[in-house]
């Protein structure tokens, strides 16, 4: 098999000069669960030359229903490690590589990444994320989910602490909205890394009103004093 064979329908979008130009891309996907099993079965099989999931969580039977990497036979696994053997699996293109640790040591590793796309589930590690890129100067893209809501965000200037950060933990949450906001997080990424135009600092918040009509809002985000 061929890029040209597998990548064909990307290669009709934007041609082969763009498809090659991802091959020398590379991401980091914090967090292995909900948003980054989405988040890395879109960008994995894209044409992104490399990878690198981070989490140290282990696969729960809770997981799988919105988990869409993992399988009943995935449980006690290291999520990151199944997540990347999956990836090379499914493209032979792409090199996953897993990080069985917690963000806090990961930073600590000094790799150098074109993106980061937060997928974790807590606001205190996503502050760290923030400082972490503003300090490394690279753009990252933030998003949550809860319920039947989500919001999306890439930063780039503005600053993560105009959130309230604490330990929130949501009290539920449909597995499709995962999906959705997921895939809006990646196509933000994928845009970004073929050159092409992308709002930055703006936060998009998904929901439905009491009708059941799908919402988008937009809002743009301030600069801090720690922005580049």
């Amino acid at each position: 098999m061929t890029q040209e064979e597998y990548f064909n329908r990307q290669i009709q979008l934007w041609g082969e000069a763009t498809q090659r130009s991802l091959e020398n891309k590379k991401i980091a996907v914090i967090g292995s669960g909900g948003l980054g099993s989405t988040l890395a079965m879109a960008l994995g099989t894209s044409g992104i030359g490399e990878v690198h999931l981070v989490d140290f969580d282990r696969v729960s039977n809770h997981n799988i229903h919105r988990q869409i990497a993992f399988t009943l036979e995935d449980e006690g696994a290291n999520k990151a490690k199944t997540v990347a053997k999956l990836l090379e699996r499914k493209n032979p293109f792409v090199k996953a590589v897993a990080f069985d640790m917690p963000f806090e040591d990961f930073k600590k590793m000094g790799n150098r990444y074109d993106l980061i796309l937060d997928a974790t589930d807590n606001l205190p590690v996503r502050a760290e994320i923030d400082k972490y890129a503003k300090e490394t100067k690279t753009p990252w893209i933030y998003a949550s989910v809860e319920e039947f809501n989500g919001q999306v965000c890439f930063f780039e200037e503005s600053d993560f602490q105009v959130f309230n950060v604490s330990d929130h933990k949501p009290g539920g949450i449909a597995a499709p909205i995962v999906m959705h906001v997921g895939s809006l997080q990646a196509n933000l990424a994928l845009r970004y890394l073929a050159g092409l135009s992308v709002k930055k600092d703006m936060l998009y918040y998904l929901y439905f009103d009491d009708e059941g009509v799908l919402v988008t809002q937009k809002f743009g985000m301030p600069s801090g004093s720690s922005g580049a």
